[in-house]
C-alpha cells in the first residue's frame, strides 16, 4: 500500500470543503425559491395533512 503523503491529506480537505460549500449553496438555492414561490408553506401543509390523517387511523 502506498502511504499518503502531506500534500494529498490537504487536497482531500479542500476537496471535501469545496462539496460542503456546493452543498450549501444548492441548498440555499432551494430554500431561496421555495421561500418565494410559496412552495413551502403547501409543502409544510400537504406533510402535516398526510401525517394527521395517518394518526387518526392508528
Amino acid at each position: 500500500m502506498r502511504s499518503t503523503t502531506r500534500s494529498e491529506q490537504g487536497q482531500a480537505t479542500a476537496e471535501y470543503a469545496l462539496v460542503l460549500v456546493a452543498a450549501a449553496v444548492v441548498a440555499l438555492a432551494l430554500i431561496t425559491w421555495a421561500s418565494s414561490s410559496d412552495m413551502l408553506p403547501s409543502f409544510f401543509n400537504t406533510v402535516m395533512e398526510k401525517v394527521i390523517s395517518v394518526a387518526n387511523r392508528a
